[in-house]
């Protein structure tokens, strides 16, 4: 397995355990920020979010420095990224963080997409991500690291980037959602 791939399966692996830090009751305290509070629980399930996103862009860019990419990439690489992102979101609606109904919407278009994905591939079809889909995945990511954080530090000035960031990632998710499935519908439509 190369650098890439391992890279990719350390990002799978970090998954369970930034979802224990958010599911069992840990008592790690509070740090105070004046007008919020914020459990440290979350401040180190947002590290750990952080780092693990930043991996996909370390395996992206190792694999395409050192042609490196490989059919097990192509499939690990999307998965892990959803598998983070799905967890991430619905960790937040448990935390009161995030309504339910962005996330169903998020998860939904995730789901579509790779089923879309799947079917082209039984075509023999690749479909590589859109600009829109990138934009996407730094918006959800962002939106996630700031929930995750309490909006620190833009709490500090009552700018609710944190909110903004959600319906940003929900917009950007729908549109690219959409675009995808317009641009890649002769998959569906020619599929036998």
């Amino acid at each position: 397995m190369n650098i890439p791939n391992k890279i990719t399966l350390s990002r799978i692996f970090l998954i369970p355990i930034f979802i224990l830090i958010l599911s069992v009751p840990f008592e790690w305290g509070i740090w105070d920020m004046g007008s919020r509070e914020l459990p440290i629980t979350h401040l180190a399930a947002a590290v750990l979010f952080i780092i693990a996103a930043g991996t996909d862009w370390l395996d992206g860019y190792y694999a395409r420095k050192y042609h490196l990419i490989t059919n097990i990439g192509k499939f690990l690489d999307p998965l892990a990224d959803k598998l983070l992102v799905s967890a991430a979101f619905i960790l937040l609606v448990e935390l009161g963080l995030a309504p339910a109904w962005i996330v169903i919407l998020i998860i939904s278009r995730e789901f579509a997409v790779t089923g879309l994905r799947l079917v082209a591939s039984g075509e023999g079809v690749v479909l590589a991500a859109s600009p829109l889909g990138k934009i996407k995945t730094v918006s959800q990511i962002t939106a996630i690291a700031l929930l995750l954080l309490h909006n620190f530090p833009f709490s500090f000035i009552n700018f609710p980037l944190d909110v903004i960031m959600l319906y940003a990632a929900f917009l950007f998710t729908v549109i690219s959602g959409f675009d995808y499935f317009y641009k890649n519908w002769h998959v569906m439509r020619d599929s036998k």
